[in-house]
């Protein structure tokens, strides 16, 4: 959790410093479902998320390099730089989908694949709150039960779908209770065997949220300290302990790693490309989806995000 923890972090900053274009969907905050998730599951199990898929990618066997690369459109990223924030895969990890709820049954698909090969291997399928409504997710229960597949429907409900809350787009925000004839459970908030139920603490990098609401979820809802809490609690651990394996501040924030950094952005938007190679790589790569538009790499890096026309008609340009 801690390692996921400053990663998600390292990248608000360097999305905030325009390292990082296009969507960037942090995890910070739910860290214990995808560590709950991987503890009670093997390797060979199958996982298939939506958008929000940093953690899973690392816990799937996905580095912490390749996916900052991967954000940052390196072709050293895990999917070669040209999948950005929503898609990343890795051994038995489908993605993240961009398209709300749409993983839902692309993972029954992979259960069913398992029941057909006689394998001992089933599918976690995660999707969030905002896909809970959609027909296409009530048809895969449909399915999944009359095929009785392996697989395990989650919905990681952080309380918001993009900028709408629960209470606005639900007549009834108990989502376990959707599947009727599946048999479900309501995990609470911070409960590592499986959590389902989280607020993290930045959703589209889009500050739709009061500044008191979102250190109220810090203070009350953060996977990491209250972990710490039981633990120090129980008498499971001391508080020398805990600082002794709370490591990865300086891991991620040495001045070594700040001069990279600086020279690495120095390479990535201030320097021309010289290699032939690597321009070719670039000119498709940073593909990432944001409100309808592009964002490209080259010249349309230094372009204000906001500004769509540009983009797309450098897009139309490039591409033709």
């Amino acid at each position: 959790m801690q390692t996921m923890r400053r990663m998600e972090l390292k990248a608000d900053q360097l999305y905030k410093q325009k390292i990082i274009r296009g969507f960037c969907h942090l995890y910070d905050g739910q860290e214990a479902c995808a560590v709950g998730i991987e503890a009670s599951i093997k390797l060979t199990d199958h996982l298939i998320t939506a958008y929000r898929a940093h953690g899973y990618t690392f816990t799937r066997g996905g580095t912490v390099k390749e996916i900052m690369a991967e954000l940052t459109g390196r072709r050293s990223g895990i999917a070669k730089g040209k999948g950005g924030s929503m898609h990343m895969y890795c051994k038995n990890f489908y993605g993240g989908n961009g398209i709300v709820g749409a993983q839902v049954p692309l993972g029954a698909g992979v259960a069913l694949a398992c029941r057909y090969k006689g394998t001992d291997e089933l599918c976690v399928c995660l999707y969030g709150d905002g896909a809970a409504n959609q027909g296409q997710i009530f048809e895969t229960y449909n399915m999944a039960a009359l095929w009785k597949l392996p697989v395990i429907f989650i919905c990681e409900n952080n309380r918001y779908g993009m900028g709408t809350s629960v209470e606005r787009a639900a007549a009834s925000t108990d989502y376990f209770k959707r599947g009727e004839f599946i048999p479900a459970y309501n995990f609470g908030r911070c409960n590592l065997c499986l959590t389902v139920s989280l607020s993290s603490f930045w959703h589209v990098m889009l500050l739709y949220r009061t500044r008191d609401e979102i250190q109220e979820v810090r203070s009350k809802s953060d996977p990491i300290s209250l972990l710490k809490d039981r633990l120090l609690s129980n008498n499971m651990a001391s508080v020398e302990e805990l600082k002794e394996d709370d490591t990865m501040e300086s891991a991620f924030s040495t001045s070594a790693k700040k001069a990279l950094l600086c020279a690495f952005c120095a390479a990535l938007f201030l320097s021309a490309v010289t290699s032939a190679d690597e321009g070719a790589h670039l000119k498709y790569s940073q593909c990432h989806n944001y409100a309808g538009g592009h964002v490209y790499p080259g010249e349309a890096f230094r372009v204000p995000v906001s500004d769509h026309s540009l983009h797309l008609s450098k897009a139309k340009s490039e591409f033709r």
